[in-house]
């Protein structure tokens, strides 16, 4: 009697790729968006004028502080980003945490700036997308 082996269930390399394929997206916006957010955070701080103030929102703080918070927040996606794209697990899990933290911040920002505030909370959405829903099995 001859005996068959069972198959591996291994992904196949369009699913590899394709999961590759959304860390280097989460990667590059994670990125992106966290030298942006240092720019943010340059700007709240030096309290430029490109930042419109307004009296009726229940969330009111100093722009200095959000300046430090989106510099910070910014710094940490910079480095996670960089973590991506040796597609590394901390990374992965800092970078689901850190992408939640900015769609906080940018809530509370939505009065200064809507527009923007709107894209990078849908932006960071897909991102938290991206990284959870790659597989933890590493390339061959």
């Amino acid at each position: 009697m001859a005996t068959t082996a069972t198959p591996h269930h291994r992904r196949s390399e369009g699913a590899m790729a394709a999961a590759s394929g959304l860390t280097l997206f989460a990667a590059v916006m994670l990125f992106i968006s966290g030298v942006l957010d240092i720019f943010r955070g340059i700007m709240g701080i030096a309290e430029d004028d490109v930042f419109v103030s307004t009296q009726q929102y229940v969330f009111r703080a100093d722009l200095t502080a959000w300046g430090w918070v989106h510099l910070l927040l910014g710094a940490v996606a910079v480095i996670v980003g960089l973590g991506l794209f040796s597609e590394a697990l901390w990374a992965r899990v800092i970078g689901v945490g850190i992408a939640g933290l900015l769609i906080i911040a940018n809530f509370l920002s939505l009065p200064y700036y809507p527009v923007w505030s709107v894209v990078m909370i849908a932006l960071y959405g897909f991102v938290i997308w991206a990284l959870c829903v790659v597989g933890r099995e590493r390339r061959v």
